[in-house]
């Protein structure tokens, strides 16, 4: 009979993610892992067997979180459509300074795992995560720059998949740039830049 588990599974997996999306797979231990879900290592692998198994348990969590934050910032139909996108890019500054208080990057383990190739093509359902999780937030974005145009916040421009595209390459970038250190007010100096070729 299995021994009862001594640990919130969900907390355990929001626990590695933390870990992963600040040093990536290879950077992460298995002792980090334990420390940071405060979790025996007999523990970890009787629930989820492997660090590879955790990863990918701990993406599919990632992203779905991640994407979850977002939608509730681009549903709020309170705003213009472009007030929505720049409310999601002060989130994402914000949590860039609060990361740098702590002693390092917000991460995003996302960005991560797409720089990782032998990763991706090592398990199958981390490619099918990272392609759902960007399809459906290229779609989030897509919405909000057409509820953009429509209340005129956004003007007419390429085609709402590209202007979507360019705003997710934005958010990749202050994510990757916040890693080298990047100052926070520099950091959203950049962001309002960026928005503003689309925004015009």
């Amino acid at each position: 009979m299995a021994r009862p588990r001594t640990f919130d599974e969900a907390a355990v997996l929001e626990a590695a993610a933390a870990q992963f999306r600040v040093h990536g797979y290879a950077d992460t231990s298995t002792e980090q892992l334990c420390e940071a879900a405060d979790v025996r290592r007999s523990s970890l692998y009787n629930a989820f067997t492997s660090k590879d198994e955790l990863f990918v348990r701990a993406l599919d969590h990632y992203a779905s979180t991640m994407r979850a934050r977002q939608a509730s910032i681009l549903a709020d139909t309170s705003l213009s459509g472009a007030g929505r996108l720049r409310a999601l890019l002060d989130a994402i500054v914000d949590e860039e300074r609060v990361a740098r208080e702590q002693g390092h990057a917000a991460g995003c383990m996302g960005v991560h795992t797409l720089m990782n190739p032998d990763l991706r093509a090592r398990d199958e359902r981390i490619a099918r995560i990272l392609e759902r999780d960007l399809r459906e937030r290229l779609g989030l974005l897509e919405d909000v720059i057409r509820a953009g145009r429509s209340d005129g916040s956004i003007p007419e421009g390429p085609d709402a998949g590209e202007s979507a595209l360019l705003v997710n390459t934005l958010i990749s970038g202050l994510r990757v740039t916040a890693q080298t250190g990047v100052a926070p007010e520099v950091l959203h100096r950049i962001a309002l830049d960026g928005l503003h070729s689309l925004l015009g």
